[in-house]
This record gives structure tokens, C-alpha cells and sequence, in this order.
């Protein structure tokens, strides 16, 4: 089994975090986005992964170093392709070309999710999919009463149907993918000036391959601040391994309240930390209330009450630190 992330966008919603740190390689509960998503399908497979390809950008050596150990992590090799140009879904795929044999799962790096599904690589296609309010914001999937897709529709502006791609699916045969996709690219077919991945399977499903659904529990986009910030607490909730605090933590007059990830090397001064705050490694929290909230490696907060907040990596910040004397019945804010 072979996975296949595509990751090469910049992540231009969640600036200015993404244009230091790829938006998947931004931390969520300490642990990189797209490491969360890698080992989450590595659980749901029956049989082991034995390559992750990585589509990037032009991220740096050191990010492609860092991608490779966490294939090895997981015992699997890591391949490193660049896509030079961004033009599409299906073009960003077949950059993997090489790596395109025997079965594999196309995940896209900007979703965590959480479900007890285990996968059937009997099936010809698999779509991961989640029922949402408003579909016109997705692409969605009609299916038959044998629950076979029958349709692919981006961002319907009537009601088809309400189960959204999340961006995870799996293929029974990558050589069956990579036909379509190169046709796609062969012969110029574009949608909204890009090669598309929906239309690649529109074209499978013509050719009489079966894709059925896998309906995800919970589906985390992390596509900007706000959800980031809010995929942060739920995997602090549902995820075992997360919500953890490292052993040297040095405190003082400070208060943890779980769930919380807190990295080596913090030190809380006069702190009340939690619940739904990770705190990276070698972090300063001095006289200040963090609360749902990201804070990366090597940061320091003082004189500060922060919520729904993210901050990244060697970030200083100092609020207001005040001596007030307020009358019965005042207002004031800050």
C-alpha cells in the first residue's frame, strides 16, 4: 500500500503562519498536521505502507529530510516530488507519477479526521466523505441505493446532495488513476483552469469502475486560523496521545487545566494554562491566562490573557501589565 499526499500549496488562508512553515508542517497538539493525518491512515489500512510520496513545493531540504523521517517512522519509504506549478488536484497528483502502482490512498494534507472505519481494499474506489449543512461550499457525491457513487458535483448550487469529499480516497489500481490522469493533462482537459481529480474519476466511473463511500465521524479542516485553532481542541479531546505534558515542565504559581499539550523546556511563571492550549517546546508563559489557544516552539508570553489565539515559533509577546484602581460600577477595557 502506498500513500500519496499532496501538499505543495502555501496555505495563503492561514497567513502569516504558512509563509514560514508549509501549512501542513504546522503543528496541531505538538505534532505536525500532516504526521497526524499519515498515521491515522496507516491504523485505518489493513496491510502496511510501504511508501509515502510527499508533494511539495519549494519547501527546503530540511522540510524534505523532516518528510522522509516520518515515512520511516512509520516504517515506509518516503518519495519527495515537486510540483512546480500549481494546476490542479489532478496534475498535483500525477507529479507522483513513479509512484503511482498497486493500490494507494490520495490524502490531502490540509484535513485531519477522526472515525473507526477500517478499509476494504476489495473495493474498486473508496471516497471518505462527511454529511454537512451547507454543501454548496464542497464537492459532493450523489449515490444509488446500493450506495455507489453516481455522481461527482463541485459546489452544487442546488441540493444533490449533503455528503462532502473530505479529500481522502482510495484506489484499488494507482495505474487505472494515472491513465485518467494523464489523459486529463494530454489532452488539456481543464475545469475553472485547472486539471481536476473529480473528473478523472468521472471518467473511471464511465469506464465502469465502482466507488463507494467511507463516512468519516468528524472532519477537521485545517484550513485557516479559526480552524486550526479549533482542530487543535478537538484533537486535544479524541486523541489519546495528545493532550500530553512533558516531564520537565517547571511551574510556579501556575495552574494546568486539561487537556493540554505542553513541549519539553516550558516554563510557566504565574500562569494558568488551559484547557485546549498547546504550548511548544521551550515556551515562556509569564503572568498571563492562555486558553484554546497554539502557541509554537521557542515563544514567550507576559503581562497577556490570550483565547483563540495562534502564535507561532520564536514569537515574543508582552501584553499590558497594569496597577488599576476601579471605582463600584466602572467600566474599562483595554
Amino acid at each position: 500500500m502506498k500513500l500519496i499526499i499532496p501538499m505543495a500549496g502555501r496555505g495563503t488562508r492561514l497567513r502569516p503562519h504558512s509563509i514560514t512553515v508549509p501549512k501542513p508542517l504546522v503543528a496541531v497538539a505538538g505534532k505536525p498536521i500532516v504526521a497526524r493525518l499519515v498515521e491515522d491512515l496507516a491504523k485505518a489500512c489493513p496491510e502496511p505502507i510501504d511508501e509515502i510520496a510527499f508533494i511539495i513545493g519549494d519547501f527546503g531540504e530540511q522540510v524534505e529530510e523532516d518528510l522522509k523521517a516520518l515515512a520511516q517512522s512509520l516504517g515506509a519509504k518516503g518519495s519527495i516530488y515537486q510540483q512546480t506549478e500549481k494546476l490542479g488536484t489532478a496534475h498535483a497528483i500525477l507529479c507522483a507519477k513513479e509512484s503511482l502502482q498497486g493500490p494507494v490512498i490520495v490524502a490531502f494534507a490540509d484535513t485531519l479526521f477522526q472515525s473507526n472505519f477500517k478499509l476494504n481494499m476489495e473495493e474498486d474506489g473508496l471516497i471518505w466523505v462527511k454529511k454537512v449543512a451547507d454543501p454548496s461550499a464542497y464537492g459532493v457525491v450523489k449515490l444509488d441505493q446500493s450506495g455507489y457513487v453516481t455522481d461527482f458535483v463541485e459546489k452544487p448550487s442546488t441540493f444533490v446532495s449533503d455528503l462532502a469529499i473530505v479529500g481522502i480516497y482510495y484506489f484499488q489500481s494507482a495505474e487505472n488513476l494515472e491513465k485518467e490522469l494523464q489523459y486529463l493533462v494530454d489532452n488539456n482537459i481543464m475545469d475553472r483552469g485547472e486539471y481536476q481529480l473529480t473528473n478523472a474519476l468521472e471518467n473511471m466511473k464511465t469506464k465502469g469502475l465502482k466507488f463507494s463511500t467511507s463516512r468519516i465521524d468528524e472532519w477537521l479542516d485545517c484550513g485557516n486560523k479559526k480552524a486550526v485553532v479549533h482542530a487543535n481542541q478537538r484533537v486535544l479531546e479524541i486523541k489519546e496521545d495528545a493532550a500530553q505534558i512533558a516531564s520537565d515542565l517547571q511551574q510556579s504559581n501556575s495552574v494546568v487545566i486539561p487537556p493540554c499539550f505542553i513541549g519539553e523546556g516550558v516554563v510557566l511563571e504565574n500562569a494558568v494554562v488551559g484547557p485546549h492550549a498547546s504550548i511548544g517546546k521551550g515556551s515562556l508563559i509569564r503572568n498571563s491566562i492562555v486558553q484554546n489557544s497554539l502557541i509554537q516552539e521557542n515563544s514567550q508570553v507576559e503581562d497577556a490573557v490570550l483565547r483563540d489565539t495562534m502564535l507561532g515559533a520564536h514569537v515574543k509577546y508582552k501584553g499590558q501589565a497594569q496597577a488599576l484602581s476601579l471605582g463600584d460600577y466602572s467600566e474599562y477595557s483595554c
